[in-house]
């Protein structure tokens, strides 16, 4: 962000219109790359599921690269947002279109507090982990909105099946994160990536203490996301796609943007509180692999985001159930055990808190 320093001193000369048009010189390039990277995650959805079925997966849109369809995901867009945007009759206009809007908001302003690098980040807010937490709770209320709004049995079903599953996995996401800040001693994102720099690299991130946190937090992170085998929500088989079934055109373009970004931003935290986030795996030792920097960070996002895909492909759809037993009877009461232990470990210094 160095680089940025003399355009930010030559706005922030032309007072509050300054400031503004510094904010959206961060916020506009984060959103666009944001958006254009859900567009190629879908490509690589379709496409890597397509191999793991021994298929090919989207070929002919798009022969920049030929056999790959590079451009099948912005055909796909391009063909929503033309779609007419239907409103039935029964629902409530205003609520049914708001819905979109309120799952879209939160899963982009929480990238405000994410840090890409040292000094690349929006908005340094000591309490970002708070702000997170918060944040990635209010889209649930769009979801529950959207449901009802809809006026469909369907609709309403799905999406109380989703906020039930979602409140209950943010419980154990709540406290796996409250053993990140116990070992780090911040609820600052780039303060908690300090805390796990050290001489032995990869071994002195917070996933190797935190191990069975970081599974759970990942997989809450999954089933929060109502991606497979946690989409019980959208199961085709049963409720036929869940709440948005009413949905079509540009508005589910916003609920199927909003679900994405919310799998790339889980992918970005997995890596910023377990794996050391822009922090290279490798001593400062060595050379040039021992250099921390950002590509470290987009790696270690990539493969979460891999895993993603990777479990759509792989399990089969839990019932919901069992789904609501794993995260009731079993996540929340490892979190809680393992968080008394963090805590006790830090007590005796085995952390070093604030380094």
């Amino acid at each position: 962000m160095d680089l940025f320093v003399p355009l930010r001193e030559f706005l922030l000369g032309y007072g509050a219109a300054g400031s503004v048009a510094w904010m959206l010189v961060k916020i506009v390039p984060l959103m666009l790359s944001l958006t254009v990277a859900v567009a190629f995650y879908t490509l690589l959805e379709r496409k890597v599921i397509g191999w793991m079925h021994v298929r090919k997966g989207p070929v002919y849109i798009g022969q920049l690269v030929p056999g790959l369809g590079v451009i099948q995901a912005f055909a796909d867009v391009f063909k929503m947002l033309f779609k007419e945007s239907i409103v039935p009759s029964s629902a409530n206009a205003f609520l049914f279109r708001l819905a979109p809007l309120l799952v879209l908001a939160p899963s982009f302003a929480a990238w405000a507090v994410i840090p890409f690098d040292e000094g690349m980040v929006i908005a340094d807010v000591d309490a970002g982990l708070l702000v997170l937490l918060a944040l990635t709770s209010l889209g649930v209320y769009g979801v529950i909105v959207g449901g009802w709004a809809s006026n469909s049995k369907y609709a309403f079903l799905g999406a109380l099946r989703s906020a039930a599953q979602v409140v209950s996995y943010e419980i154990a996401m709540g406290f796996a994160l409250v053993g990140v800040l116990v070992a780090a001693g911040t609820m600052n994102l780039t303060e908690i990536v300090h805390a796990q720099k050290g001489d032995a690299g990869l071994f002195e991130w917070f996933w190797l203490p935190l191990l069975p946190l970081f599974v759970i937090y990942f997989i809450s992170g999954v089933a929060e996301t109502n991606r497979a085998p946690f989409d019980v929500a959208e199961g085709e088989s049963e409720i036929v796609a869940g709440f948005h079934v009413e949905y079509s055109g540009s508005a589910f373009a916003i609920f199927f943007l909003a679900e994405y970004a919310n799998m790339i931003l889980i992918s970005f935290l997995a890596a910023l509180f377990f794996l050391g986030g822009w922090l290279s795996p490798f001593p400062s030792s060595v050379p040039l692999l021992g250099v921390d920097g950002f590509w470290w960070l987009l790696i270690k996002a990539f493969f979460f985001a891999f895993s993603f895909v990777w479990f759509r492909a792989t399990f089969p759809r839990y019932r919901y159930d069992q789904i609501m037993r794993l995260g009731w009877k079993v996540f929340i009461p490892i979190t809680i055990v393992w968080t008394f232990v963090v805590a006790v470990a830090a007590y005796l210094g085995w952390f070093e808190i604030g380094k």
